[in-house]
């Protein structure tokens, strides 16, 4: 059996393995369609409650509540869509699942066990606690509720981590199997502890375009003022800063990967051959075969700086990458981390190149950077049109319409930066042990994948059309109405009748 699995690519059926591949891509950045928003909102809500337990304003508690609306319509959708992803493991990928089981059960189970319980427990405090509970004690639930959903994601990412730099295991050669030697060099893997602020605060730069896009709509309309004043300055604030900290942790993240996988750096950066010191390119052309550069504009050293902080240090290119990894992989074998030998069956792809497709890789790299910049820069224009002083009927209602498309934007940097980060790794599965390939179901046809791959494609075209017809009648929906004692200043108490659940 096991013999027969470590030569399966040789047999290997290219279309199911093709279909295998659109149907984990397709579902998985479906599935992002909610994460980064459940990050997000969660945060910024939380922040909402607390200014208004700070400072009493009525109109902070309106933006909770309608706020708050959106990111749980928003969380439920992603529960559902992520329980599908499991279900491939299985499915399509069993070879894989059985290889990489023991690592990945971990985390996923520290995920499932610990960090979701507290997800699902904390909100539903949050929601049938708003006139049982006392004002902090309710906060403190949203709270938790945020904290548990950014230890979700930090558990996922270290699975997902596992792929891109094994760490933390041993090689099984008699049960075909990598098996969990240290849960703590699994959970500090260097990739997902730079990988983690910078998903989380992706998350709250698409949260604070949400809220913009939410307050530009009524400013268009002139409703609701006071709040959505408010709350597009609030959005700004939130894109900015997660801009901020987004490009930080790009950096540390973006040196991490030159460590453990130069070739996906290399490829990201269209550089064929090793330099010192290394150039940026701003534009590559090369040639069909992606061997050698016909065409490009550089900026000199920067790439040397990106990769290892020293502009004048020597950057690896794809071709002497080829070269190094056909002699280890497709010569003598991987080895471990105690130097025993993954069979060369499995780390040598059949084709025998160990370049990703380089165009994609290059291009959604830039994209990434593009939508990101992007949106903050309409949160700068945002801030600057509703300055101190400005009398905001005197902006055009034409560039409240055009803030209302902002989420689009950081969504769009999220998801062609995962295709980056998956489709860079190619044409590993898990890097230096296992090829995607290799890891496809040996006994599921083609027809079958095909099958399954066009009902969630209609399944999730449904969901979502359900999904975004829900939030958008929820932001057009406004703020509740909700009366204080005071009503000239926004402070008094508020009727607990009017905080009783609306969801």
């Amino acid at each position: 059996m096991i013999s027969q699995l470590l030569v399966a690519h040789a047999d290997v059926d290219t279309v199911a393995l093709a279909l295998a591949r659109w149907q984990f891509g397709l579902t998985t950045l479906y599935h992002y369609l909610f994460v980064p928003l459940t990050l997000g909102l969660s945060f910024l809500v939380a922040v909402l409650q607390t200014a208004w337990v700070r400072t009493g304003k009525v109109k902070y508690l309106k933006l909770t509540k309608l706020i708050g609306k959106i990111f749980l319509i928003n969380f439920a959708m992603g529960v559902v869509t992520g329980i599908v992803q499991e279900f491939q493991f299985g499915m399509n990928w069993s070879t894989y699942s059985r290889f990489v089981g023991d690592i990945f059960g971990a985390p996923l189970a520290m995920e499932g066990l610990l960090a979701f319980f507290l997800e699902a427990t904390f909100i539903g405090v949050w929601i049938f606690g708003w006139n049982r509970l006392s004002k902090r004690a309710h906060l403190a639930s949203i709270w938790l509720m945020a904290a548990a959903s950014w230890l979700s994601a930090f558990f996922i990412l270290a699975a997902n981590a596992f792929m891109q730099n094994p760490q933390g295991f041993s090689y099984n050669a008699e049960s075909f199997r990598a098996e969990l030697t240290d849960i703590g060099a699994v959970v500090t893997n260097p990739i997902a502890l730079n990988a983690f602020p910078h998903t989380v605060f992706g998350g709250v730069m698409f949260g604070g375009a949400v809220i913009i896009a939410v307050a530009a709509y009524h400013l268009a309309r002139r409703q609701y003022v006071e709040e959505m004043l408010t709350a597009v300055k609030f959005g700004a604030w939130s894109v900015i800063g997660g801009f901020i900290a987004v490009a930080i942790s790009g950096d540390t993240l973006g040196k991490a990967m030159v460590q453990a996988q130069p070739m996906k750096m290399a490829a990201a950066e269209g550089l064929f051959e090793t330099s010192q010191p290394a150039a940026f390119s701003l534009l590559t052309i090369g040639t069909p075969d992606g061997k050698s550069e016909l065409f490009s504009i550089k900026i000199p050293n920067l790439l040397s700086w990106l990769s290892t902080g020293d502009f004048n240090s020597q950057v690896e290119g794809i071709n002497n990458l080829q070269e190094e990894y056909t002699a280890k992989f497709c010569g003598t074998g991987a080895t471990d981390l105690a130097g025993n030998l993954i069979p060369t069956a499995q780390t040598c792809p059949a084709e025998g190149v160990f370049s990703p497709v380089i165009w994609i890789t290059y291009w959604s790299f830039r994209w990434m950077i593009f939508f990101g910049a992007f949106a903050a820069l309409i949160a700068v224009v945002a801030l600057w049109l509703n300055r101190k002083g400005t009398d905001y009927t005197t902006i055009k209602p034409w560039a409240w319409k055009l803030a209302v498309w902002t989420p689009w934007l950081p969504l769009a940097g999220g998801l062609v930066g995962w295709v980056f980060t998956e489709m860079g790794r190619q044409p590993w599965i898990v890097f230096g042990l296992l090829t995607t390939e290799s890891a496809v179901s040996p006994g599921v046809p083609s027809w079958a994948v095909a099958i399954s791959l066009v009902l969630f494609t209609l399944t999730y075209g449904t969901l979502a059309v359900v999904e975004f017809k829900l939030m958008i009648k929820a932001a057009k929906a406004g703020p509740p109405e909700i009366v204080t004692t005071d009503d000239s200043s926004g402070t008094g108490e508020v009727d607990p009748e009017q905080l009783a659940v609306t969801y």
